[in-house]
């Protein structure tokens, strides 16, 4: 293959350049994202049910749809919650894998069946199911710096005309107002309703009754008489618009003849559909527009289609109105992206030092860099059909691709250049001759390179997508490599390279002395190699004490490194929860989140640029006593200090539990590594009551493990994500009195969840936009226990009976948010592993306390992960696999390459001695600079798989010209392996230097995205360092104690040895 290329080198180039071409057109094609789609299906069902408390909604609504919701394909697990402002959210987890928009339609299906089960209230608001992540994308805060707009006219001008228009954008999964519309409230006031001997279900009938759209037909309507000559629509009554015509709404005919109208026994105004929520950005009152993307949607791309869309509508704002984004995550996906891109650059421009080093002549050193952009730009080509984007996994790829790819160009132009000069043949020759001698290698080398990647891109879950990446782009890399090294490099050798002159004059200008010098002392480097080469093949126990050591070594290292799924990130923003005592009031958090503003406003001026916050909403649950806000950050480039990262400023925070004295507490938290996966990095834990002991008992469960918790030194912030118990109090209606006096229990009902609960009765239109009509006690009429005795309900005689005639009341306790999992009752615990402590370890200890629960007595309790600590669980029960399904592929390989079982192993034994240094450094960096993120996670066990196709690579190297010399040349076994060392140090020193060149910018990243370019940066080189200073004297020592105890047997020559 490479004789043709060497003497058709234009056919060379053709090749070259349209692997060029089709990677430039994928490029400008290719989506960006910060991770590939990683998220498994989810899908979210929600459903309201009015006034119900968290215990009813379970038993009425939930449980009813998880019934019908088992046995879809590809389920991996159920979560929901039932929450005590009536709202009921399931969400349904699938494999990876399974398609979400089939994982939609079937979950939609079995909702059918459900429907007809849930009560009358939940049918007529409606279920929604949506397919999104479990973060927001982006939060876009409207408000009027001016106050010229009132907080009710900014929710309803939004909820109308801006939340459906941004729903519409290509890759939004799910919109969510905070706030909201306009709505007819019509607030009765049980006193004039008793003076008139009015019921509240009256006044839902009037309603229904009058404030109706109806379908009439036509005058003139087919079949008509003869001599018909008009046709023409009727229309009757149709929706009232203003409050004047609902309260002209007729009820009864007073006994003096006078009419009683709507007007006069409630009060009719235009107000908002939802009081639950207050929103605010920087203290001023807004409405927030909350965006999460859809599975599988494009981050980058979405955020663009939003901003295309609000301009588009910002010239119709009321004026006064302004937008700004509040939270937004593709600033650090666009920055991670850049500086991974900035890498590969440096990671190009020091390759090219270190080949110009060694290499000595432009010419030699022009020809591997032209491989880099063909085998790159190819690979994005080849990639982009495997439906990968852009992201930071594949640009890492790239990067430990750079320092593997200029290897093989390298090996094949230094091969040529010392076959010119020994041999004194000219270019075109000693090309031919050259590629005879290393395609063997060259071949070996990829192949195994290759064979370590490829056990990667099976593994299954979340890792195996980001595992996928790395390998699918890499082997491409690899055998792009190859083809290039096999046809272009060999053509640009004999046709760049020029022919020594072994008479012509040494050259005297800076470049040749400083060269001369260089080569003298290299030389000199070489020789006393070999020496110690040799010294350490007569002390063959020495060098097995030595290596003895370094695998103990590497044991301990390995133990005592800690894991974690993912780095953590300077993401540029603080997400904070806020936790008020159970009942308090929305006014009581309000009050506490304004502190929280205020105090990262002021105090932290220099670090956060806005606060959008939200009182009555947080990821815990929708209550009054809940509330969350979205910090977000200055620019990476204005926040360089120490005290100025997202970890610096969180623990400042901390400080607000002091301040803040009303509040149970407020937690600043960072987002996690992947935002598809959960809300808040940690981890994340269902507690379930197996055995069906009870939320009592569920609690006192939690409260011990919180209680052990607190003590453990491993764990920090461990918290019930969710909420507290809360007074409740509880009517009793005593049926046998009320049906005495003649009162039916339906009607006793229905006027206490209208009155208390409130009722969404019709819709009326206003400006155009149907809106709601809920009708409500006026607010003194709902506020006290004894407020009940204010109602009065019709009996069959038409007198009108108080509440006190039948019912009595209590206090009790009860949940304002229930959940589950997988159908049983469990309560979710999430907490972040202390400093300096890695998840693995957090969770670990999260287990030993479960543990312990049944010796306190408490038995029947289940536990399982959730979220990215089930992601990182799955992971890690990988990793050994993956290890060693690499190292037996490469052995393998190697067997199948030397015609042999026992010489691969002395390629096999060098592989600890990378992996060492991998973790060594690695080990190195987390004590010295305390830097956590250094540690066993996914990035790191890509680094290792480098390691070990690198350590092979260097050991194929030597081991190959010591077999050929050997075998082919018959020299002795020790003089082959020494002769074989000196003469491939030159060429191992030169590709480990440009690898080990090539990821230094990794370890030395800063800013965004500087996290997991440390977890590849730290592992590849310290293992580039080690595998080579130990690798180069180790080898020769493997390869002749393989060799003396399996003893080489010249084979007969046969005519298939030949071609060899």
């Amino acid at each position: 293959m490479a004789h043709f290329f060497i003497h058709r080198p234009i056919f060379a180039w053709v090749i070259a350049l349209v692997i060029m071409l089709a990677g430039i057109l994928t490029l400008s094609k290719m989506p960006i994202a910060q991770y590939p789609t990683i998220a498994p299906p989810t899908v979210s069902i929600s459903a309201v049910y009015p006034g119900a408390s968290a215990e009813t909604v379970e038993n009425t609504v939930t449980q009813i749809i998880e019934q019908q919701i088992n046995g879809l394909d590809g389920l991996r697990y159920i979560s929901s919650n039932s929450a005590g402002n009536g709202a009921a959210s399931i969400s349904v987890n699938f494999e990876q894998g399974v398609d979400p928009d089939i994982a939609q339609v079937q979950v939609q299906n079995k909702l059918q069946s459900a429907t007809a089960l849930l009560p009358e209230d939940v049918q007529r608001q409606g279920l929604k199911v949506t397919k999104s992540g479990a973060s927001f994308l982006q939060v876009v805060a409207f408000y009027s710096p001016d106050n010229s707009l009132t907080d009710a006219d900014i929710k309803d001008y939004v909820n109308s005309n801006i939340s459906e228009v941004l729903s519409r954008v290509a890759g939004v999964g799910e919109v969510q107002v905070f706030g909201g519309s306009y709505a007819m409230r019509i607030w009765l006031d049980p006193a004039k309703l008793a003076s008139y001997k009015l019921s509240p279900s009256d006044v839902v009938t009037a309603l229904r009754t009058q404030n109706s759209q109806v379908a009439v037909g036509q005058l003139g309507g087919a079949p008509t008489v003869e001599g018909q000559v008009l046709n023409a629509t009727v229309n009757a009554q149709s929706l009232l618009q203003t409050p004047e015509q609902f309260r002209g709404i007729f009820l009864k005919t007073a006994g003096s003849g006078a009419k009683v109208t709507l007007g006069d026994v409630a009060k009719v105004e235009l107000g908002s559909d939802n009081y639950q929520f207050t929103s605010k950005f920087n203290g001023k009152p807004s409405a927030g527009v909350a965006i999460k993307l859809a599975t599988g949607a494009n981050a980058l791309d979405t955020a663009a289609g939003i901003e295309a869309r609000l301009k588009e509508l910002r010239p119709n704002y009321p004026t006064g109105l302004v937008d700004k984004l509040a939270f937004d995550t593709t600033p650090f996906i666009k920055l991670s992206i850049e500086s991974v891109v900035h890498t590969l650059i440096e990671a190009i421009i020091l390759v090219f030092l270190v080949m110009f080093l060694f290499l000595q002549n432009w010419r030699a050193t022009i020809i591997p860099t032209m491989a880099v952009p063909v085998v790159v730009l190819g690979t994005f080509a080849v990639i982009n059909l495997f439906g990968f984007s852009i992201n930071t996994l594949t640009m890492f790829a790239m990067v430990l691709a750079i320092g593997l790819l200029v290897d093989d160009a390298i090996v094949v132009v230094e091969n040529v250049e010392r076959v010119m000069v020994e041999e004194h043949l000219s270019p075109v020759e000693a090309t031919e001759k050259s590629m005879q001698q290393i395609s063997g290698a060259l071949v070996g080398i990829t192949t195994v390179l290759s064979a370590v990647f490829v056990p990667m891109a099976f593994f299954s879950g979340t890792t195996g997508v980001i595992y996928r990446q790395f390998s699918i782009t890499l082997v491409t890399a690899m055998i792009l490599s190859l083809i290039v090294a096999l046809t272009f490099t060999p053509a640009l050798c004999a046709t760049l390279l020029k022919q020594h002159d072994k008479d012509k004059a040494p050259s005297n200008n800076i470049f040749a002395r400083f060269f001369r010098g260089f080569n003298t002392r290299f030389d000199r480097m070489a020789q006393s190699y070999q020496n110690g080469v040799g010294k350490l093949l007569i002390h063959k126990v020495l060098a097995g004490i030595g290596y003895v050591v370094v695998i103990i070594g590497l044991l301990f290292l390995f133990k005592n490194l800690p894991s974690s799924f993912l780095p953590d990130e300077d993401q540029g923003v603080v997400l904070t929860l806020v936790q008020l005592p159970p009942n308090a009031t929305l006014d009581r958090t309000e009050k506490v989140v304004d502190q929280m503003t205020n105090f990262f406003l002021e105090n932290e001026k220099a670090n956060v640029e806005s606060v959008f916050s939200v009182s009555g909403f947080s990821f815990s649950g929708v209550g009054q006593n809940a509330g969350l806000a979205f910090i977000k950050l200055r620019d990476w480039s204005e926040r360089t200090s120490k005290e100025s990262t997202v970890g610096a400023i969180i623990q400042r925070g901390m400080a607000l539990n002091v301040i803040a004295k009303d509040a149970s507490y407020v937690m600043p938290l960072q987002l996690p590594a992947m935002p598809e996966l959960g809300i808040s990095a940690g981890f994340n834990l269902m507690l379930k009551d197996a055995a069906g002991n009870g939320h009592e008992k569920l609690l006192t469960a939690r409260n011990m493990i919180l209680g052990m918790a607190a003590k453990d030194s491993r764990l920090a912030g461990v918290r019930p994500n969710g909420q507290e118990d809360t007074p409740q109090y509880k009517i009793y209606i005593d049926n046998e009195k009320a049906s005495a006096m003649g009162v039916s229990i339906a009607e006793i009902n229905s006027t206490m969840s209208i009155a208390w609960g409130g009722s969404y009765i019709n819709d009326f239109i206003d400006r155009g936009r149907v809106k709601k009509v809920y009708v409500q006690a006026i607010s003194d009429a709902r506020m006290m226990p004894e407020d009940l005795n204010k109602w009065y309900v019709r009996n069959n005689m038409g007198e009108m009976v108080p509440f006190s005639a039948f019912a009595t009341g209590e206090w009790t306790y009860g949940s304002p948010r229930l959940e589950r999992y997988n159908g049983i009752s469990s309560v979710n615990l999430q907490g972040t592993p202390a400093p300096g402590v890695s998840s693995g370890d957090a969770m670990m200890a999260m287990e030993e306390i479960i543990a312990k629960l049944p010796d306190m007595g408490m038995t029947g309790f289940d536990y399982e992960w959730t979220g990215l600590s089930l992601e990182e669980r799955e992971a890690g029960s990988q990793t050994g696999g993956l290890y060693t399904l690499s190292m037996l592929i490469v052995f393998l390989c190697l067997a199948a390459l030397y015609e042999s079982w026992s010489i691969p192993f002395s390629v096999l034994l060098v592989i600890p001695l990378g992996v060492v240094g991998a973790i060594g450094l690695t080990f190195l960096g987390m004590v010295v600079f305390k830097d956590t993120n250094l540690s066993n996670n996914i990035y790191f066990q890509v680094a290792i798989i480098a390691v070990i196709g690198l350590a092979a690579k260097n050991a194929i190297l030597i081991v190959e010209f010591a077999k050929e010399l050997q075998e082919d040349k018959g020299e002795p076994l020790l003089d082959a392996t020494l002769h074989a060392a000196k003469m491939r140090l030159r060429p191992i020193l030169m590709t480990t230097l440009a690898f080990g060149f090539g990821v230094l910018p990794l370890a030395m990243a800063s800013g965004a995205g500087a996290g997991s370019q440390h977890s590849v940066g730290y592992g590849v080189l310290g293992g580039v360092i080690s595998s080579t200073l130990l690798g180069i004297f180790f080898i020769p020592v493997f390869y002749v104690w393989i060799r003396s105890i399996f003893k080489y047997k010249p084979k007969k020559p046969n005519n298939q040895e030949q071609i060899s």
